[in-house]
């Protein structure tokens, strides 16, 4: 086994840029934003602002845990401007990432969302605290979030929401696996007082990117104790493209690709109920959502040999279509024992589908495949299909879940809260193989046949942009395991507040683990209380992991003969092979430590620094290539035995492979200040608020299962800088909103730090500096039901550090004018909307 230690390497430390400075300065006299027990919820004295995040004690807000815990509440979900729930958060919560990827297959229209730079994978999901499902789709282009599959965040819509909460600290403890980087619970309305109707309309600056996005909420009551709350939502957002002109492979220059946001439509039908049955509450929710995306690969010039110019004479751009449907139910009920101790019983299903499709592309190796296999030169078929269904990928899961809550006097403070229960979790995993045009080589998929392109070079095999999934990939398995945790907590001295929890987990596939967490809060005084916890996690390799694999065909560049590269699922023929282990469990320790302050109602500051260690993580490995020369010092070539790369490979006729592999081991430290002040001011009420973030990532081992592999082969210096440096290390957001009578205006600056990448130009990374975006809203309140809002999001039509021309050659020349695999806040500039929200 090798390991490596990346003493040559070291984290980013850059300067403090102007923005971060005046930041810095704001939180020490501005309290906090959604934070602590300020929300308007709680302030209006409502029973549902009680949080469920952080701890199981009954009563207990998000104002005195021992964990630091983000609420954001309805009405900052309506004055943000934002059309999908990854982007609302990504404005309002600071730890929170939701990188913007473009020409990316799946990924365009299903965005990595990550909390504290750790991955999308790392984050675990609830919905009125109940565990959601993952996506279908595995992350594996060159983007934020590589190798990973995480959670559909915006398969959630806005309409429905009632609250967010959002746990910054590690919790696999309390709520299982993927919870080392934190919680999000989304909290849906339950409201049947009135109905709730929005419509916005808006475009960018560049006059595309045209979004119509609306919205119902509705509810019932149903007898006299029981509701059910309806939302639909429908968006339809045009595309947007800033490619510039392609300069190498067009005359004259012309703008050949789309680099953007993909074009996409999504329809939302979501639901939230209970009913009072015998001495307890039927409850279930749950919804649907389907999203259609429009996005395009690489273009392929005319001259290229990947294209037909009977067909395309002027080159074409394939363009890929994926359909993602999204569904879920819970249903459970829950009652009292007596009048300290209750039970929940639910079971939740979820299960995602991703759907590939392309259009515009053709099969080249059908184009020229000869009518007589013996006479390459002879006759062809001159035909092959446009477009096809390239392949479907599905994930499900189903939760059970029976949890028991009460609490027994111990003679302190307050009663000892006490929460135990028992978990099943069954996750499948499946893919479907594609129409045979779009991944075979010829009618028979036959490699002995020679299909020669219009250059004279082997036809390139599979529909061009995205090839299919074929039989040998499909695959329907799954696994299972069950949980049992137990979770206490209780006050000294009516100051000093101890909580612990123990959670044992068992898998079907890789064995068991166990986890704790304890956590503290001591009120100092009435006003400031220091907070800590300590916790270890794991995250259970996920079976999109396990059972995922992709193969395609290509042409092996040392011996000119058609080979596949592979996409190799864990514990296969070829791990073995390189003496790859199956996939483990990550193991984490978390530590936080801070204090939260509010010497007045209008005035509170919190502080909260974070030590987040992973070992084991679970990476994809970097693209494996055979050996140019062999260990002998000579030529790689079919004779030469000092090979081992491509012996290896040889036998499974695959010229490249990739896979999944506990390689690297990091370390992620960083602090929140989040804070908020409210004044009377110009006649009115001014909320001022600062939320502060910092994170630094290091990656501080490599190491390789093989033999063969050395550790930087395995995870090349590229991928390093993706997971150290592809998030930013700086997050800040500072708002005021300024109400006075039936007028009210936002102003809010967001900045991004800086990020860097190097996984297209391989020894030259590029870093984007940091940069500030500025929003504005200003509403406008029409009788007792009607609002109207106008406002912009980055209305300064700020744009990231262009491409370097002569360093990241060939990419800027090609149209790549602003990077490709880390853009934290996308590349479209300004955008102006109009919104009427109507309450009746």
């Amino acid at each position: 086994m090798f390991q490596s230690k990346l003493s040559a390497r070291r984290p980013r430390v850059g300067p403090v840029p102007r923005v971060t400075a005046l930041a810095l300065a704001m939180a020490l006299t501005l309290p906090a934003f959604a934070q602590d027990a300020s929300s308007t919820e709680e302030a209006s004295g409502d029973l549902d602002a009680i949080t469920v995040l952080g701890s199981r004690a009954k009563n207990r807000t998000a104002a005195d845990t021992a964990a630091p815990v983000d609420v954001i509440d309805s009405v900052q979900l309506e004055r943000t401007g934002a059309r999908e729930l990854g982007q609302l958060l990504q404005m309002l919560e600071p730890s929170f990432n939701f990188s913007r990827t473009t020409i990316s297959d799946g990924t365009d229209i299903l965005r990595p969302a990550t909390l504290r730079a750790l991955g999308p994978d790392q984050v675990l999901v609830l919905v009125n605290g109940k565990r959601r499902h993952q996506q279908a789709l595995v992350n594996v282009q060159q983007t934020v979030a590589r190798g990973s599959a995480g959670t559909d965040i915006n398969a959630i819509p806005i309409t429905a929401i009632q609250r967010i909460e959002v746990l910054r600290d590690g919790a696999a403890a309390q709520y299982g696996s993927d919870a080392i980087a934190g919680v999000i619970n989304v909290v849906l309305k339950k409201q049947t007082k009135e109905t709730q109707v929005f419509f916005e309309a808006g475009q960018t600056r560049e006059g595309d990117g045209t979004v119509l996005h609306g919205g119902l909420n509705h509810g019932f009551e149903l007898g006299d104790d029981g509701f059910i709350n309806l939302s639909v939502e429908y968006r339809d957002r045009e595309e947007t493209n800033r490619a510039g002109k392609d300069t190498l492979r067009v005359s004259p220059p012309r703008v050949t690709q789309r680099i953007g946001d993909a074009d996409s439509t999504d329809a939302y039908l979501w639901m939230n109920g209970g009913v009072g049955v015998g001495s307890g509450e039927l409850y279930w929710f749950g919804g649907l959502s389907r999203r259609e995306g429009d996005s395009s690969g690489f273009f392929r010039s005319a001259g290229d040999g990947r294209t037909v110019p009977d067909l395309y004479p002027n080159g074409f751009l394939p363009n890929l279509i994926t359909t993602v449907e999204d569904g879920s139910l819970a249903v459970g009920y829950r009652a009292a024992f007596n009048d300290t101790w209750d039970w929940d019983l639910s079971v939740n299903h979820g299960r995602s589908r991703f759907g590939f499709h392309e259009r515009n592309s053709v099969n080249v190796s059908w184009w020229y495949e000869p009518l007589n296999p013996a006479n390459p030169a002879g006759p062809r078929y001159n035909a092959s299909p446009t477009s096809a269904d390239t392949g479907t990928l599905k994930f499900q899961q189903t939760t059970l879940n029976f949890d028991v809550r009460g609490s027994v006097d111990i003679g302190a403070s307050e009663p000892l809260s006490l929460a135990t229960g028992v978990e099943y979790r069954r996750e499948d995993y499946a893919i479907e193989a594609g129409d045979p045009v779009s991944y075979t080589y010829g009618r028979t998929n036959n490699p002995a046949i020679q299909i020669l392109n219009q250059n004279g070079g082997f036809a390139a095999p599979g529909i061009q942009g995205f090839p299919g999934f074929s039989p040998n990939e499909e695959v329907d398995d799954g696994r299972s395991n069950y949980a049992l945790y137990v979770d206490a907590e209780t006050r000294f001295g009516g100051k000093f507040l101890l909580g612990g929890a123990l959670r044992f987990e068992d898998y079907s596939d890789f064995g068991n683990t166990l986890t704790g967490k304890l956590s503290a809060r001591w009120d100092i005084t009435d006003t400031f209380a220091l907070r800590s916890t300590i916790a270890t996690g794991f995250r259970a390799p996920g079976v999109q992991q396990l059972f995922y694999s992709q193969r395609s065909t290509n042409i092996d560049p040392t011996t000119g003969l058609l080979a596949d590269t592979l996409t190799a699922r864990q514990d296969s023929a070829v791990t073995r092979a390189f003496g790859i282990e199956p996939l483990k469990e990550e193991e984490s320790l978390s530590k936080t430590i801070g204090f939260s302050w509010r010497p007045s109602d209008n005035f509170t500051l919190t502080v909260d620094a974070f030590w987040i260690d992973i070992d084991d993580r679970i990476i994809f490995s970097s693209n494996i290539a055979p050996e140019s020369i062999g260990t002998n010092g000579l030529p790689c070539t079919p004779t030469n035995t000092n090979c081992p790369i491509r012996a290896i490979l040889a036998p499974f006729g695959v010229a490249q492979a990739q896979f999944f592999t506990n390689a690297i081991d990091t370390k992620t430290r960083g602090i929140d200040i989040v804070a908020e002040y409210s004044t009377e001011a110009i006649g009115g009420t001014l909320d001022l608020t600062a939320l502060l973030h910092w994170n630094q990532t290091e990656v501080t081992a490599r190491r390789s299962q093989s033999a063969i592999l050395s550790p930087t082969q395995l995870f090349d210096d590229s991928q390093v800088t993706l997971v150290e440096e592809g998030q930013p290390g700086a997050r800040h957001v500072l708002q005021a909103v300024w109400t006075r009578g039936v007028f009210d205006g936002t102003l809010r600056a967001n900045y991004y730090g800086s990020v860097a990448g190097e996984g297209f130009t391989p020894g030259f990374k590029q870093t984007w500096d940091g940069a500030t975006l500025f929003d504005f809203a200003l509403g406008f309140q029409i009788g007792e039901k009607v609002r109207l809002t106008l406002g912009s999001n980055n209305f300064l039509d700020t744009y990231p550090d262009k491409w370097d021309e002569n360093q990241a050659f060939p990419f800027p020349q090609l149209g790549f004018t602003y990077g490709w695999e880390t853009l934290p806040f996308g590349i479209n500039g300004a955008y102006y909307y109009a919104k009427v929200d109507w309450k009746f």
